[in-house]
């Protein structure tokens, strides 16, 4: 990923990038997030890590990660003779494409005060004048 502005608007990224961009996800995260969103139905964490060809600790961690950025969500399933277990969906694309664009909204109205701040306290013609000795 870009570490500057200007080398994110140059480089080609793709919407999947949003995630890294956003939310600091790894690529680990992406290849999750896609595979419960391919497979359509709640997945457990052992079946996410059977998919992703990892350990069962590295699934939890990406998919932890995943729910502490609102891209997926969590649902609980009781077995009849009692017990539990818990499988992962992701969150509707809808409502997470709004949260990002609020996020991004906020983050430009904050840019744009960091911008007038800068500008007013590097213009020239603002700076007080000091008297040049001889």
């Amino acid at each position: 990923m870009p570490n500057s502005m200007s080398e994110m608007l140059r480089s080609d990224m793709e919407c999947e990038g949003l995630l890294e961009c956003f939310h600091d996800l790894k690529e680990l995260d992406k290849d999750v997030f896609a595979i419960l969103h391919e497979r359509g139905e709640g997945l457990t964490v052992d079946e996410i890590a059977d998919a992703i060809d990892r350990e069962r600790s590295t699934a939890y961690r990406s998919v932890q990660r995943l729910m502490q950025a609102g891209f997926i969500q969590k649902e609980q399933v009781n077995y009849d003779q009692g017990g539990y277990y818990h499988v992962y969906h992701p969150r509707d694309a809808e409502e997470i494409s709004r949260e990002m664009q609020r996020m991004l909204n906020d983050w430009y109205a904050k840019m744009g005060q960091l911008i007038g701040e800068f500008g007013e306290k590097y213009d020239e013609t603002s700076a007080p004048s000091t008297p040049v000795e001889s």
